[in-house]
């Protein structure tokens, strides 16, 4: 029997190419979401920590650092607990930024879900958290998660 993953593939394909959630006037970079978002869950990190939560190479993770301190998203401070490596802290600046992002794309959400149940809302949030989780699982980089679904996220307004 051959299982039905190709439609999961083709689906995943068309999502990837969906901006349209994204392409708004001021929008944050990706990189500096994603980096954004990781901090903000998991406290301050240095580069390697960085590295390994990302899988991504020291210098790739110094150039969106870089990046993001110069626009004053984050700010580099000695470690809280006393190592040797200096860490990232996201700044206020970076923090309003990110609840901006957040509640854009929460905004935009609601209108693509207008017309679904709540059910449906958090069965597909829930299909959406056990995929990410098992590619975390095999990729043996798992994501903090806030403790409770939306504790980290901006307050908005729902559609309807």
């Amino acid at each position: 029997m051959v299982r039905p993953t190709h439609e999961i593939e083709y689906e995943q394909m068309l999502l990837s190419r969906h901006e349209v959630l994204r392409h708004r006037a001021g929008a944050l970079e990706r990189s500096a979401y994603i980096l954004l978002s990781r901090i903000r869950v998991q406290g301050p990190m240095s580069i390697g920590e960085l590295s390994e939560a990302f899988g991504l190479d020291a210098s790739t993770l110094n150039r969106q650092t870089a990046a993001a301190m110069r626009a004053g998203l984050v700010e580099r401070i000695p470690d809280p607990e006393g190592g040797i490596a200096r860490k990232f802290r996201i700044t206020e600046k970076g923090e309003h930024r990110l609840d901006e992002e957040r509640r854009g794309i929460i905004e935009g959400l609601n209108m693509i879900t207008a017309d679904w149940s709540d059910d449906d809302i958090v069965a597909f949030a829930a299909y959406l958290r056990r995929f990410n989780s098992d590619i975390e699982r095999l990729a043996g980089r798992p994501w903090p998660r806030p403790a409770a679904p939306d504790t980290d996220l901006p307050k908005t307004k729902q559609a309807g």
